[in-house]
């Protein structure tokens, strides 16, 4: 995954505190373009397909999807030179992602708002035909949960992150990760069995 040139290897060098050159005694010299590389690439082999998956179950827009996990993978690759933890790199894509769904959204609502109201939303025949009539019922509930709902139940039963993890990519207590899930299941359960 090349993504700069000389020019931006400098940049990024001078960005993270030293100039291309001699390195000072005892000081951690910047990470080269191909370690760059390296991390991300092997980041991205390992961990793209599920985070696309992921932000396509958060906004239900494939495409839409892929974009927001490929600017996520850019700013991993803008931010590693900066970055000290690099245990924390997974988590941070996470965020990133999630942050870009939340993004998608709002433009998805605001989108919205602007199609005429006798204008049905259509689904493509692939799509009526891969999904059966209980999965739409189920993706058709999740959309009308809260947001918070949302990113909890696709982090926690998608994902199968523990609580803590959940709580630290949504910024808040795992008391509320445990809450928002307890909520979230009861409300699908309730909604699901009125509609069937």
């Amino acid at each position: 995954m090349r993504v700069i040139g000389v020019a931006g290897r400098d940049h990024l060098a001078r960005r993270a505190g030293s100039a291309p050159g001699p390195q000072a005694a005892g000081t951690r010299p910047a990470p080269t373009a191909a370690e760059l590389d390296d991390v991300v690439g092997q980041l991205y082999q390992a961990h793209a397909v599920t985070l696309v998956r992921m932000a396509n179950l958060l906004i239900r827009d494939r495409a839409g999807a892929e974009d927001i996990v490929q600017d996520a993978f850019i700013g991993l690759y803008r931010a590693l030179p900066r970055l000290r933890d690099h245990d924390q790199l997974l988590p941070y894509l996470r965020t990133a992602v999630i942050n870009g769904s939340r993004s998608a959204l709002r433009q998805q609502r605001r989108t919205a708002l602007r199609v005429l109201p006798h204008e049905a939303a259509e689904s493509s025949a692939e799509s009526a035909v891969l999904l059966s009539e209980e999965r739409r019922a189920v993706f058709a509930a999740m959309g009308r949960l809260p947001r918070r709902s949302r990113e909890v139940l696709v982090l926690r039963y998608y994902l199968d992150l523990p609580d803590h993890q959940i709580a630290a990519a949504l910024g808040v207590s795992r008391g509320t990760v445990s809450s928002t899930a307890s909520r979230a299941v009861a409300a699908l359960a309730r909604e699901l069995k009125e509609d069937l």
